[in-house]
């Protein structure tokens, strides 16, 4: 498995200190999130989930932490827009270069708004993916909004 991808190279060039972690990539898990948080021993709170979803049509990048949910209704309120879907796998992965179960917010294809929620921010660091199945970058939470001048907002349900 290269450590090296899209995400590592972003952060990188943005000067954000980061440590990668691998684990054992389950394409059959019910929940990509909670089974990277279990596989590396982590409170799935502070393992985040990059969701994309179309707000009013548009591309969203979401990050929320993998043991909640995303309330459509709020992250359409939160972009300021009438309505929120989760985008198909294969339109995500054109959008962002990426597999599902790979998706970073760091390093995507075509930049796009991103949001996160607020309880996401709680942790000293946060794992989020690295841009390939089984990769996870670890880092401060407050970086993350700063590289991706996200929105921060209460998404869950």
């Amino acid at each position: 498995m290269s450590k090296v991808t899209p995400a590592t190279r972003a952060l990188t060039a943005a000067s954000v200190a980061f440590t990668i972690h691998a684990y054992d990539y389950d394409p059959d898990a019910e929940s990509i999130g909670l089974q990277a948080a279990a596989s590396l021993g982590e409170d799935p709170a502070r393992v985040l989930e990059t969701l994309m979803a179309l707000v009013d049509g548009k591309p969203v990048c979401v990050v929320v932490p993998s043991d909640q949910e995303v309330s459509m209704k709020k992250l359409a309120a939160a972009a300021g827009s009438k309505s929120a879907q989760m985008m198909k796998p294969p339109e995500a992965e054109r959008v962002t270069g990426y597999k599902v179960g790979g998706i970073s917010p760091f390093g995507q294809r075509k930049r796009v708004r991103t949001v996160i929620e607020r309880s996401a921010l709680a942790h000293d660091l946060v794992y989020l993916n690295g841009g390939q199945r089984g990769l996870q970058v670890r880092l401060k939470p407050g970086d993350v909004q700063d590289l991706l001048k996200a929105l921060v907002a209460d998404l869950v349900a």
